[in-house]
């Protein structure tokens, strides 16, 4: 084979390597994407449970998952955490402008949707770290033996670590479930604003958690 063969040969070789590697890398980098989306998900088979648990972030997307899973006969009741009235909450209260917290609104709403069974933990709480702490004294006290604890997608997994230390020697189990109706989406959380900041955030927050407590 002369010279200028060869030169073509490989320059031809060159050109088809390029082209698949054009046509690999847009899937995957998709590919990456999914995983990096489904890294901050945790979202336990379902059981017959004592009660649903709405965590406190969960909001309205909490309130349809768990009366999907009260009517769906998983559990007979559903509780959310109390949410006492902050410093601006005051001020709307002391202008006599009404005020209902997430924790009223939420039972409004599960009452709204047939879910008649309701009831408050009392426990406020101003994180992750302290939730778990507070449903852990909680199902302390009524004896439950399972509950499922609703919570979103992206803040399912490093819950889960959470719960999992908090909940550790006790005779509860706990389901974490990651709502449907969150706006985040593992699939297709790149493509827009709010889900790329999320995906940054939780899991920022995720990886800290693994490096403070690795044995999770």
């Amino acid at each position: 084979m002369s010279a200028a063969r060869r030169r073509w040969g490989w320059l031809l070789a060159a050109v088809a390597v390029l082209a698949v590697v054009t046509v690999a890398v847009p899937a995957l980098r998709v590919t990456l994407l999914r995983a990096a989306g489904w890294a901050l998900v945790v979202d336990e088979p379902l059981a017959p449970a004592d009660i649903v648990v709405i965590a406190v972030d969960a909001d309205g997307a909490g309130v349809l998952e768990a009366a999907d899973l009260v009517h769906g006969g998983i559990a007979p009741a559903v509780a959310v955490f109390e949410d006492p009235p902050d410093a601006v909450d005051r001020e709307f209260l002391r202008r006599g402008v009404p005020y209902e917290d997430q924790s009223a609104r939420s039972m409004r709403q599960l009452r709204s949707l047939n879910v008649t069974a309701v009831e408050q933990i009392p426990a406020a709480v101003t994180g992750s770290e302290s939730e778990g702490g507070a449903l852990a004294a909680w199902c302390d006290r009524r004896h439950f033996r399972t509950i499922v604890l609703v919570t979103t997608p992206d803040h399912s997994r490093r819950l889960h670590r959470l719960l999992r230390r908090a909940m550790r020697g006790r005779p509860t189990r706990v389901i974490v479930r990651a709502t449907r109706y969150a706006a985040f989406q593992p699939e297709a959380w790149w493509t827009t604003r709010v889900g790329v900041r999320t995906e940054i955030v939780e899991l920022q927050k995720l990886l800290l958690d693994v490096i403070r407590h690795p044995l999770s």
